[in-house]
């Protein structure tokens, strides 16, 4: 994690920074034509798995309609931004007096980023909008991800967006638009990305100064960079490995295994490979359960579906109450290891 900006992967490019998207051309000339026409949508909610660049999409495209203010003139695509413009310097450093950027925020007191964006974020938004009221400017507020929005500033954002302000563009970037409120998705357009081909995924990695030549990297990433950068930069493979063969042990030898393991998530700064884990192993459940309903185990497919839904709502008592992470972790194996009825 980087020091200056809270939760960027170790090898990643702040999207505010980024000046490079691959594979989204179609949601690019989307967003330009739909702009340029006058006639676009207040609220877009970018969604789609983690680190496929929604984050980067979003701020290209305010930086676009920060340099372009006049919808008519323009242009049909997005370009690269220009790193050199007063703009996109002030996007960069965040020092935009027109863009509003709402995440998780760091706790004063422990140094760690909180578990949600709090109503207090979203305040920002309201006193955003007042300060620059008279401007006349487009004013956009990136919210990211908007998943991580608990109930107080889902509704304090949900009033926002049912009485815009003018010339007020809301960029809501979503992992799982599920967990949004459908008041909050029905005032929003919804624009999906998918995943990067292998191609593409290459394409940005490259731009990172690495070479994607593993097959099993680009397997591994599901056509994610972020998923790249954690296989390559975090140990994820060891972690996938452990893991696997946390599963393929018995008895005595599965305990080591699984102590072993919890060991290595539990430890100093491991709260990126602890998430990593935790979508890998919500990833497996829920392949494994389609595997068994193909198969006409619908037994089976039922119980590893439960337990997905399970070991969720665990982990989310667990990181509000800052439970034991060891301990959570050696209950989640447990269970993932008991037999199926």
């Amino acid at each position: 994690m980087s020091d200056e900006r809270p939760g960027l992967l170790e090898g990643a490019v702040w999207p505010a920074e980024n000046t490079k998207l691959f594979g989204h051309a179609d949601a690019e000339a989307f967003l330009a034509q739909s702009y340029r026409s006058g006639k676009g949508h207040h609220a877009i909610l970018i969604e789609g798995p983690p680190g496929i660049g929604k984050a980067t999409l979003a701020f290209r495209f305010a930086n676009h309609v920060l340099t372009y203010p006049d919808t008519s003139g323009a242009p049909e695509l997005l370009g690269d931004p220009d790193p050199t413009s007063a703009v996109s310097r002030q996007i960069a450093s965040g020092a935009s007096h027109n863009l509003l950027h709402l995440a998780r925020p760091v706790d004063e007191k422990t140094g760690k980023i909180k578990s949600a964006i709090t109503v207090d974020e979203v305040r920002r938004a309201g006193r955003f909008f007042s300060q620059t009221s008279g401007t006349g400017n487009w004013r956009i507020v990136i919210i990211d991800p908007a998943d991580d929005m608990n109930r107080n500033a889902a509704n304090a954002i949900l009033k926002i967006l049912e009485e815009p302000p003018k010339r007020a563009l809301f960029l809501l970037i979503s992992h799982a638009p599920g967990k949004l409120l459908p008041t909050i998705r029905s005032r929003c357009l919804p624009l999906k990305l998918a995943p990067l081909d292998d191609r593409a995924l290459g394409a940005a990695l490259a731009n990172l100064d690495i070479e994607a030549r593993d097959d099993d990297l680009l397997a591994g990433a599901n056509g994610s960079v972020g998923e790249a950068l954690k296989l390559l930069n975090y140990g994820g493979g060891e972690i996938i490995a452990a893991y696997n063969e946390v599963l393929g042990a018995h008895g005595a030898s599965a305990r080591r295994a699984m102590h072993r393991l919890a060991d290595a998530l539990s430890g100093k700064d491991s709260d990126t490979i602890f998430e990593f884990f935790t979508s890998h192993v919500g990833d497996d459940l829920m392949r494994r359960a389609r595997v068994a309903a193909i198969a006409g185990q619908v037994a089976a497919a039922e119980r590893l579906a439960r337990l997905h839904s399970d070991i969720s709502e665990r982990l989310t008592v667990s990181d509000a109450y800052n439970l034991d992470r060891k301990q959570t972790i050696l209950s989640i194996l447990g269970d993932i290891k008991q037999p199926g009825p």
